[in-house]
């Protein structure tokens, strides 16, 4: 070796002692990202709600809580010697071919616009105008290595003007989890920074829901009274809407360093654990409550379903997304799954060859009366995500049965897919149910005669709401329980799963909700394709074929709207 070579090693080494050295001293962020990639420039929306002054505001801004992270165990199955089969490749593309087919369809029909009309062609506004499908998916284009269609869409993203709508007053719940969750998703995967400067955007506007008396926002964010100090917290509002900002509020502050957002959310959360005991069924909270005067002992109706579902959804994940500082997180879970578990989980009574359906569950709901408790065996598809939500806590708290019940809840759903002529499960429907969640359950011909509709499976009572509208939650807990488990059977239930959605619900363009799930042949299509079936359905379907280590649930929690989050370290 030549003294030029000595000096330019080095050289060479000093420079890469350096480059690690600074490596180590930036913040954390975002992890595999590309060295480079096309800027994104980010352009101002015409209006800036933190000008306005609040009428309402706080005294002090609570700070992020800080210290050691708790060590909670594993939530991912260990994948020694995993290998991307030729089956699952093959079966992870064709999941990918009708991802991109919609996407293509949209960019052509509905650019910008909220929704694709999946057999009309043309575009619709759902949520506010602000290109709800583009923002919804762009984590998902980045998971399924559509880089370039992903850029092309960020740009567009870093445009939007939150000023610019038709609207006089937007939901609150659904622009944070689908339009605030998309941007942090897509910006915790690729680092673009003009994406989180629009996420921290709509923040602020979104923040302004929070001025009211008591700080607790209403259903809408209506910009006039916003503007000029006249919100209030609502009556008789979804127990899920204010309940179910706190992960996205909370990873915009830990990510831009401002505490207001987490200050924001965790006032609600002192309110759900002040409250978790006083409503008819203690340890729960009802569907509806009065946010404005502060109490949840109006209502007597309580569900994992529809107006409360992410509410819960939201404890077991802010206790990993916080990792474990704030431990009513895991009080309030554990405390509510008891209750859950007593009252409103339920096991159908099947025919005796059913071995499928054997040891399933589904999610029920209750009504509380003066002298007895009505336990309501109605199915949801809403309220499939529970399977991953016991699994989760299971996993993060230790509590094996919690893990058994969410296979089960899980199983459950994808058992309700087969049970109908297109492979797909009604939006609502009721079964005969046994008479506990364990223990015998003979088949009970008269009962089913005398109960049961004769044209469905045997068991059930109704497809009370035979719709199926592109819904994610069954498999999403499909694919939770994969990734927990590690169960290869459940990535066949899966793959049916997939086959049913897209013989029922394709069109010329894309994929449509239709209108009932019991018919045979030919289904009639409703011409609706939200933006979950872009941002929640195909992608739990892309990962569950994928490698277990994108997106690895040990290292992000999902939003409802199935927006990675990281995980605190």
């Amino acid at each position: 070796m030549t003294a030029v070579d000595r000096r330019l090693g080095r050289v060479l080494l000093a420079a890469a002692v350096f480059l690690l050295s600074l490596r180590l001293l930036l913040p954390a962020g975002p992890r595999h990202l590309k060295t480079s990639h096309p800027q994104i420039n980010f352009r101002p929306s015409s209006f800036d709600w933190t000008s306005v002054a609040q009428r309402y505001p706080v005294s002090s801004i609570r700070p992020l809580p800080t210290g050691r992270p708790k060590q909670f165990p594993p939530v991912q199955h260990a994948f020694r010697g995993y290998v991307h089969d030729a089956t699952t490749k093959r079966r992870q593309e064709a999941v990918r071919a009708a991802f991109v087919r919609s996407w293509d369809s949209y960019k052509t029909y509905a650019w910008l616009q909220d929704e694709l009309a999946p057999v009309s062609g043309g575009g619709k506004t759902t949520f506010g105008g602000w290109a709800a499908t583009l923002v919804d998916s762009l984590d998902t284009l980045w998971i399924m290595g559509l880089e370039d269609e992903f850029y092309v869409a960020a740009a567009a993203a870093a445009q939007l003007d939150w000023a610019n709508t038709t609207e006089t007053a937007v939901n609150v719940f659904e622009t944070t989890i689908r339009h605030l969750g998309g941007l942090l998703g897509a910006y915790e995967l690729s680092g673009v920074p003009a994406l989180l400067k629009k996420a921290t955007e709509l923040g602020d506007m979104l923040y302004m829901a929070f001025d009211t008396p008591n700080r607790i926002p209403g259903f809408w964010l209506n910009f006039q009274n916003a503007k000029q100090g006249l919100q209030t917290a609502g009556t008789n509002d979804p127990s899920a809407s204010p309940c179910s900002l706190s992960l996205e509020f909370t990873r915009l502050s830990l990510l831009t360093g401002d505490a207001k957002f987490y200050d924001a959310v965790a006032r609600i959360s002192d309110f759900l654990e002040r409250t978790q005991s006083q409503s008819k069924l203690p340890g729960m909270w009802p569907k509806l409550i009065n946010f404005h005067d502060e109490t949840v002992d109006d209502d007597n109706g309580f569900t994992l379903g529809a107006l409360a579902d992410s509410l819960y959804e939201y404890l077991p994940k802010m206790a990993a997304l916080l990792g474990g500082r704030v431990p009513s997180y895991e009080k309030m879970y554990r405390a509510a799954m008891r209750v859950a578990k007593e009252h409103l989980l339920f096991r159908p009574m099947v025919a005796e060859h059913d071995e499928e359906g054997r040891n399933i569950l589904f999610a029920g709901d209750a009504y509380v009366h003066p002298d007895h408790i009505d336990h309501v065996p109605e199915g949801q598809h809403l309220s499939c995500f529970t399977g991953g939500m016991f699994a989760l806590g299971g996993k993060l708290f230790n509590v094996p049965d919690h893990v058994a019940i969410g296979e089960r809840l899980a199983r459950g759903c994808a058992w309700a897919y087969d049970a109908f002529p297109t492979g797909l499960m009604p939006e609502i429907f009721n079964i005969v149910p046994c008479s506990s969640i364990d223990g015998p359950c003979p088949w009970d011909e008269e009962r089913w005669q005398k109960e049961g509709d004769q044209k469905l499976k045997k068991g059930f009572k109704n497809a009370r709401d035979p719709r199926y509208i592109l819904r994610p939650e069954a498999i999403e807990s499909v694919f939770l329980l994969y990734r927990m488990t590690g169960k290869e059977d459940l990535r066949d239930l899966a793959w049916r799963m997939f086959e049913a959605v897209m013989g029922a619900t394709k069109t010329a363009l894309a994929n449509s909700a239709i209108a009932d799930v019991t018919v045979e042949g030919e289904t009639t299509k409703t011409d609706s394709m939200e933006s979950f079936f872009l941002a929640e359905t195909l992608k739990y379907f892309y990962l569950i074929f994928s490698p277990p280590d994108l997106i690895n649930l040990d290292e992000f929690v999902l939003n409802t709207e199935a927006h990675p989050l990281r995980r605190a370290k």
